[in-house]
């Protein structure tokens, strides 16, 4: 069986062209309230570039503080672990949980145990994990991934959530009510908490500085967890590391602002060290961080702070969703990160984009996503990893427009051909008709630049 595509998977997606244009308006919702938000903060681009600085630096002198965050953390009484992979990170996660007997574990938002696949790692050892996030917990009921790294549910529609409830939780058939269904959800993962033996959580930002850590939610599903359960393990990419505690100001203006346009996320719990009579955990985990390091055209995707702002902006995204890139992180991020994992099996996800340059012009931390992506181009193409067709028309696309006369000669060509009836164009052998409304222009592009420079001249 050969590897799918962005292009594959994406069909599945866009059959449904009343769910396309209804996630596309939703996610351009998301992306005004940052707009709206951040120009709220005469400072922004300021504390962009601080962020920016801080991850520069940090990621320069990585081990350096990951070692005092060891230090620290230990002095706490946190027991810290290293984790060189996924099949390392979960083997540690088992053996915390054997020792501790415990049979179910809640879990609060955290993409790098989906990296991990620690779900279904924990469940073929006879270990449940309920995941407590409401979003990611309407997805696993529904046997998905989260399609979003913010807002996992967000593909799914409130009628599909009600009969999920309906199926699982036993609400009333047919209920849509955001409130109610929201009702029914608290009640059934407080139960969840009050009998979980022990908690998972992700993390947002370790501070080298302290040995502390610190996990973003809105639903207060980490203090829940980590509170009730009698250990607590942390699950952090050793990227996530910063090197003061004044530092943490910085990131969490920029993380919630970006991510769903509030001033701050609603809880940013900060552990320090375990609860009386109980245990915390934490485990950094590269899994393939040190080679993205390694590279120097890649390495400043290590700063994403995995707000989501490059995913709410993309018009590829908000068009295809989120399990259209097969991949734990998706979006314009997770088209970056992705081929550095595995360039054979995510050698389309840096296609999935129209390098405009908004997910840059969004990142908090400035990632430069649409010059990594076209770089990504070039090393799958020189591997050899496109398909022949789009090889072959790329090349035969570099001559005509490196030679003015025969660009010329072709413009004329395409505008003749564009006028022709819609059939001859918009059908199955021609790609770019298959979903696009081919414009007659009047002009060719050469006309049409000579006219705009006599206008200015005169």
């Amino acid at each position: 069986m050969g590897i799918s595509t962005h292009p594959d998977e994406a069909k599945a997606f866009n059959k449904q062209s009343e769910r396309v244009t209804w996630h596309d308006k939703t996610l351009w919702f998301v992306r005004e309230k940052r707009d709206k938000s951040v120009h709220q903060l005469p400072e922004w681009e300021t504390l962009r570039e601080l962020a920016a600085q801080i991850k520069a630096h940090t990621l320069s002198h990585l081990d350096d503080y990951l070692l005092q965050f060891e230090k620290q953390a230990k002095k706490n009484g946190i027991k810290v672990h290293w984790a060189k992979d996924a099949e390392d990170h979960n083997q540690i996660v088992k053996d915390i949980l054997i020792k501790h007997e415990a049979k179910k574990v809640v879990k609060s938002k955290s993409m790098l145990t989906e990296e991990c696949g620690l779900n279904p790692y924990l469940s073929n050892e006879g270990i449940e994990v309920i995941d407590t996030d409401l979003g990611e917990r309407i997805v696993q009921l529904a046997k998905e991934k989260p399609s979003h790294i913010v807002l996992p549910a967000i593909h799914k529609k409130k009628e599909e959530v009600g009969e999920l409830f309906h199926q699982h939780l036993q609400t009333d058939k047919g209920a849509t009510d955001p409130t109610y269904l929201t009702e029914a959800a608290r009640q059934h993962l407080r139960e969840q908490f009050l009998t979980a033996d022990a908690a998972i959580t992700g993390v947002n930002f370790a501070v080298a500085e302290t040995g502390g850590f610190v996990v973003c939610t809105n639903e207060g599903n980490v203090d829940m967890g980590a509170n009730l359960a009698k250990v607590h393990i942390a699950s952090m990419g050793i990227e996530k590391i910063i090197p003061l505690k004044k530092h943490l100001g910085i990131f969490l203006r920029l993380l919630a602002r970006s991510a769903t346009g509030q001033p701050i996320t609603t809880y940013s719990s900060h552990f320090h060290k375990p609860k009386k009579g109980k245990e915390l955990h934490i485990i950094l985990v590269d899994n393939g961080r040190t080679k993205q390091l390694s590279k120097p055209d890649f390495r400043s995707s290590l700063n994403c702070i995995r707000c989501g702002a490059c995913m709410n902006t993309c018009p590829v995204y908000r068009r295809s969703g989120g399990h259209s890139y097969n991949y734990s992180i998706p979006g314009p991020i997770g088209a970056i990160l992705s081929p550095g994992k595995d360039l054979n099996k995510y050698s389309s996800l840096p296609f999935a984009s129209t390098l405009c340059g908004s997910c840059t012009d969004v990142c908090p931390v400035k990632i430069d996503i649409h010059t990594q992506l076209y770089k990504w181009r070039q090393i799958i193409g020189d591997k050899g990893h496109l398909p022949p067709s789009k090889k072959w028309s790329m090349k035969i696309t570099g001559k005509v427009m490196g030679h003015p006369k025969t660009f010329h000669i072709v413009s004329l060509l395409g505008t003749t051909l564009l006028k022709s009836p819609k059939m001859i164009l918009n059908n199955p052998f021609n790609t770019w008709g298959k979903d696009r409304d081919l414009p007659q222009p009047k002009h060719t592009f050469s006309h049409w630049y000579k006219k705009q420079n006599k206008h200015e001249e005169q």
